[in-house]
């Protein structure tokens, strides 16, 4: 299983971290060892002073494909999830200023939070879906999945040319505006339109 995130997939986004618009979907991966267990606390790892959060919208890929065509993509898959993409941004900014990967800035261990699934069905469109982050109650990052550049079949698309899709591997879809930095005790919770999809505490 492998987690596959699309970075700068959220106009706004790109703007508040001064990056450049991209031609392609950015996609970097995260190991299974990034998963932050349930219910267990996010710590702050040691070698950062800068941990941010990014929600993201889930896909669950749950048939194996390769050069999927996007009209058969949402064949793919049939639960979404939410989730954070934590960044040691200070990590990033030194590996980015040296043109080097970001693995140790994204991948470290619990630098992913899964967090609940809910059926395809139960949705009324996947690129109308309004997504939410509560930083001590108070919303800090809210988006819409018909704001991203690449809709989720045209990502499903796009990376199964590079990857092949297996059943359980998760991809991160980007994240809207409104990224920032988690203190200790601070309390992160997740909402598709009014429904709780995880609740964590950062230590």
């Amino acid at each position: 299983m492998k987690l596959i995130c699309i970075g700068r997939n959220y106009t706004e986004h790109i703007q508040e971290l001064k990056n450049e618009k991209p031609t392609d979907p950015v996609i970097f991966l995260k190991p299974d060892t990034a998963i932050l267990l349930k219910k267990q606390p996010f710590f702050i790892p040691d070698f950062s002073e800068d941990v941010h959060y990014e929600v993201e919208v889930l896909v669950k890929i749950n048939r194996v494909g390769k050069y999927i065509d996007k009209k058969f993509a949402h064949k793919y898959y049939n639960e979404i999830g939410l989730g954070i993409d934590f960044t040691a941004r200070d990590v990033q900014m030194q590996l980015k200023a040296k043109g080097l990967p970001w693995e140790k800035a994204k991948s470290f261990d619990g630098a992913a939070v899964v967090g609940d699934w809910i059926s395809v069905e139960e949705i009324a469109a996947v690129n109308d879906i309004s997504f939410s982050l509560k930083k001590n109650d108070t919303i800090v990052q809210s988006g819409n999945t018909s704001h991203m550049l690449w809709k989720i079949d045209e990502l499903i698309e796009y990376v199964s040319k590079y990857f092949t899709l297996k059943i359980g591997d998760i991809i991160f879809t980007g994240t809207p505006a409104g990224v920032g930095r988690v203190n200790a005790n601070d309390r992160l919770k997740g909402f598709i339109d009014n429904k709780q999809m995880f609740s964590i505490t950062v230590k």
